[in-house]
């Protein structure tokens, strides 16, 4: 998979407002360090920034890391909402319900669709909000309902919470369900894998766990965060990047993007990481997978 001329990593954001201090955007070439990209005319992105990057301005045949959820457990029960008669068939449908339900909602949100009456019990909410569908009978687990990838994330040592958890520092169902939205109005124009299959050429989006590359990179999963350039250079040379320039302090989003862009470069020839033994067809149109997880 040699055929990639660009890599970048998008740590992304699902919290209300027009622009996000969470969203970061880093993109390396094929050597050199890997650098900071900035929205235009602005300090933070927004979400419809990262879109329009994404469709227009993008550089040619990128491998474009998101780190969020591209699609909700399914193997499990057999349906992301089981019980359900209009539970949707497969992540593209999925994608296109969220879009739907939340078309009111500005900045891509998607509140409306967390708070639809037959959605909401599958959810967990702020104030105590737990949904009676929220754990399956005879499957219980804390963290809520995985999917397989996440499964092989916690062998990696990573810690994923289900992405029905919309509560905590830890949660990613908000910055999932945003970004199927923008999944969704790519509308195949660039494909996202494995939903999408694998093209021979052009650009590709993945799903990325920024804990991966940061362990890939010699960090404790545990203590994947890095708020220093020393630490983040660190991690880069073990990568066989440049360093980056900088001194003192780094945000963690754009430490996480300037790390995970870098290792997408090393990590993309390897074939064994888009053939995951455990990634059926059926699985990769209904859950996805994180590239990585092995």
């Amino acid at each position: 998979m040699r055929r990639f001329r660009h890599f970048m990593a998008i740590d992304w954001s699902g919290a209300v407002g027009p622009r996000q201090k969470g969203i970061a955007v880093a993109c390396c070439g094929l050597s050199g360090a890997p650098e900071l990209l900035r929205p235009p005319e602005h300090r933070y992105w927004s979400r419809a920034d990262v879109l329009d990057l994404l469709l227009h301005r993008l550089p040619q045949d990128t491998l474009i890391g998101l780190d969020l959820g591209i699609s909700l457990p399914f193997a499990d029960a057999g349906a992301f909402f089981p019980g359900w008669a209009d539970s949707p068939a497969d992540a593209h449908a999925l994608w296109a319900m969220v879009d739907t339900m939340s078309a009111k909602d500005d900045h891509l949100a998607a509140s409306a669709f967390v708070d639809h009456p037959d959605l909401s019990p599958y959810f967990r909410r702020h104030g105590g909000r737990e949904g009676a569908s929220f754990h399956l009978p005879g499957i219980p687990h804390r963290r809520g309902r995985m999917r397989v990838t996440e499964q092989a994330q916690a062998r990696a040592g990573c810690q994923p919470y289900s992405n029905f958890n919309l509560v905590g520092a830890a949660q990613v169902g908000k910055s999932s369900l945003t970004g199927m939205r923008m999944l969704h109005r790519l509308d195949q124009r660039v494909p996202v894998w494995p939903v999408d299959p694998l093209p021979p050429q052009g650009s590709v989006v993945v799903e990325i766990y920024t804990t991966l590359a940061a362990i890939a990179a010699g960090r404790r999963p545990g203590r994947s965060k890095m708020t220093d350039y020393d630490a983040l250079n660190t991690a880069l040379e073990r990568l066989g990047s440049p360093p980056v320039a900088g001194q003192a302090a780094i945000d963690d989003h754009s430490a996480d993007a300037l790390l995970t862009a870098a290792w997408l470069r090393v990590a993309a020839p390897r074939p064994e990481l888009w053939d995951p033994a455990e990634l059926t067809p059926d699985l990769a149109r209904t859950e996805g997978w994180t590239f990585g997880a092995a």
